[in-house]
């Protein structure tokens, strides 16, 4: 069972929201979605329906609901004009698909007279044929408005008016009484009372409009503080993966050349704090502090203790492997040095086959553009003839194109007469229109006007009565009241006390903790001096240690530089290698030659191409010359008409001639 009164009301409720400059249809009915669960599927088809279609003609709508406001329904209250809205939807486009008996059902679920009040407005036949019309036809064509909606609205006409006229007198009588049958007893002079009349059934008071509830997008969080906390996740998962790749790629990203400015601002940062820091009646700067000359400082304090254990396990390893061969271990040099020269050979083969694929690749491009450069010259002689073919193609065209623009333009001389008489005809109907339009619009600025009075009337005596009760608030409400700080509160604890007792009391514990404080600091700055020397005495051997990994890396890119040039020059001695480069150079010089016999023969034969086709345009120009002269002479065309087609022929074999020459 659909409940049409929920309906009607929701739909009006969703159009008092819905904003189309803000927000898509599509968007809002998503966003809605939660008040289309207590629905079943067809009040929610129902809804949807309504809804849609109230937007599309809101327009049309809105024209009808103002006029009702401004003659008939100045009582009413504006927050129901999208009730209005939905009836005169409904009524205007759905009430075939309805039916009479539905409509009437989604009637008696609203206020009752309101509802005939207004399909009386709505329905009646002269505002119908009148300015309900003309409005209408503003918007859309009026052949289609006067078929399609107000020939509807008027078939309909005397059963709605039938259905307002009952429902208003059920509406005056009242709801019926039963008769109730009693036993008659005879009295004496006891005469039957009359029935009392029947009260009319009082009108509905308009009540407010309830306020919108407030969004549920105000007590959610934004979306941009989850963001935030998931890139802070992700940053914080990176810093720990890139830690653990520093960890074990053993402190590879520090670099000595840095060091001594490095140590010049750790240097400035520790007698500025020294500057600054002051307990117990001396300074910090009376504490000596180590100097450590030439150290370069870049890591951090947990990466220089790191990189400090790395070198001395490193030292430790070579000191146990020199113990081992002096007891008598044999070294591994020998073969080292056996597995470093037979690796050096296999990479020299691999890179003189890497060499001889290159050459192949090179050799065989070049093969390919000569191949490609021969079907190119084939191609331009097919070409050639086929524009030999369009040009005579192009020709017959131009022919055909003159006699046809010759058919067009007579008829266009008749159909523009033609064109005269009916603009005549459109002026004098506009102007009837515009003077309907300015009779109806009189008419309702003077009911506007009455509005506005009646409405601001009602306003100042609104008004008056908020000044009035402002005022009544506005009176001082003098409350004193006095308070002794030195008394306590009366509640007869043992710890209880007074609030000056208390501050006191405060004041001292927190004299006390600045000085616990103050002591705290003092440790903390002498733990820091310790660990500042031991961070200065792991740098000294990490330069060290690094100093001597430099010297070794040197050696070693040297020693890789003089074996690649040797690797290079075996390479060159293949003597595949030679062959395929000199086949090479053979393809390319042939390459080369063809490219510049091919280039001196397109240039002759553009040279001839264009000499000849000038000859020919001027030619043909001369032609049409003597034919345009020839109609003069007969006064078969105007001298207009004669040098719009010789200009007309002068472009068409310019075009023609350009057209072959770019081809």
């Amino acid at each position: 069972m659909i409940d049409y009164r929920r309906c009607t009301e929701l739909v009006a409720q969703l159009l008092s929201k819905y904003d189309p400059e803000e927000q898509s249809l599509e968007h809002f009915l998503e966003e809605s979605s939660e008040e289309f669960q207590d629905l079943n599927d067809a009040e929610e088809r129902l809804v949807s329906e309504a809804f849609c279609g109230s937007v599309q003609y809101k327009a049309l709508l809105d024209t009808v609901v103002r006029g009702f406001y401004a003659r008939d329904g100045k009582h009413f209250l504006r927050s129901e004009q999208y009730l209005f809205v939905v009836i005169g939807y409904l009524a205007t486009f759905q009430l075939e698909e309805l039916g009479l008996q539905t409509f009437v059902r989604i009637i008696k679920s609203q206020d009752v007279p309101k509802m005939c009040k207004f399909l009386r407005f709505f329905f009646n036949v002269v505002n119908l044929n009148t300015w309900i019309k003309d409005e209408w036809s503003q918007i859309y064509d009026s052949n289609y408005v006067k078929e399609y909606w107000i020939n509807h609205l008027l078939k309909w006409q005397p059963e709605i008016h039938n259905i307002t006229d009952g429902l208003q007198s059920k509406a005056a009588k009242g709801p019926s009484r039963a008769k109730s049958s009693k036993a008659t007893e005879t009295k004496e002079f006891n005469l039957t009372k009359p029935r009392p009349r029947s009260l009319p059934v009082p009108q509905q008071i308009p009540t407010q409009k309830p306020h919108q509830p407030v969004p549920q997008i105000l007590y959610k969080a934004p979306k941009e503080q989850e963001l935030l906390k998931e890139q802070k996740k992700r940053n914080r998962r990176k810093a720990e993966e890139i830690l653990v790749e520093v960890n074990m790629g053993q402190f590879k990203c520090a670099t000595a050349e840095k060091s001594e400015k490095t140590k010049h601002i750790l240097s400035e940062i520790v007698k500025e704090e020294q500057s600054k820091l002051s307990f117990n009646g001396y300074k910090s700067s009376q504490v000596p502090v180590p100097k450590a000359e030439n150290v370069p400082v870049k890591l951090n304090a947990a990466a220089i203790l790191r990189e400090g254990a790395l070198y001395q396990r490193q030292a430790e390893e070579e000191i146990r492997r020199i113990e081992k061969l002096v007891d008598g271990a044999r070294d591994p040099t020998e073969f080292l040095e056996w597995q470093r020269q037979m690796r050096e050979k296999d990479i020299e083969q691999q890179l003189a086959e890497i060499e001889c694929r290159r050459l192949e690749g090179k050799l065989s491009r070049e093969e390919a553009v000569l191949a490609r450069q021969n079907l190119i010259q084939e191609n331009k002689k097919k070409a050639d003839l086929k524009k030999q073919e369009t040009e005579k193609l192009m020709r017959m065209y131009a022919e055909k194109r003159l006699q046809e623009e010759k058919e067009m333009r007579d008829l266009v001389e008749q159909v523009s007469e033609g064109h005269k008489n009916t603009k005549q005809a459109r002026l004098k109907l506009q102007k009837y229109k515009q003077q309907i339009v300015q009779e109806v619009t009189e008419e309702s600025r003077e009911l506007l006007r009455q509005a506005l009075e009646e409405a601001e009337e009602e306003l100042r005596k609104k008004f008056e009565l908020i000044r009035e009760i402002r005022a009544m608030e506005s009176v001082p409400f003098i409350r004193h009241k006095f308070v002794d700080l030195t008394e306590t509160a009366g509640h007869g604890l043992n710890c209880e006390m007074s609030l000056v007792e208390l501050r006191e009391r405060l004041a001292i514990l927190k004299e006390a903790e600045k000085k616990a404080e103050e002591e705290k600091r003092d440790q903390i700055i002498t733990e820091k001096q310790s660990k500042q020397q031991l961070l200065l005495d792991t740098l000294e051997q990490i330069s060290l240690h690094r100093a001597a990994l430099g010297k070794a890396a040197v050696m070693k890119l040297e020693e890789k530089k003089a074996k690649s040039q040797a690797s290079k020059s075996s390479a060159s001695k293949d003597e595949r290698v030679a062959e395929l480069q000199r086949k090479l150079e053979e393809k390319v010089t042939e390459r080369k030659k063809q490219a510049a016999i091919r280039q001196s023969h397109e240039q002759n034969r553009s040279r001839l191409c264009k000499a000849s086709f000038e000859t020919n345009h001027w030619k043909e120009l001369e032609e049409s010359r003597e034919r345009q002269a020839q109609l003069l002479q007969r006064g078969v065309v105007s001298k207009g008409t004669a040098d719009r087609k010789a200009l007309y022929e002068m472009a068409r074999t310019t075009a023609s001639t350009t057209w072959v020459l770019t081809s």
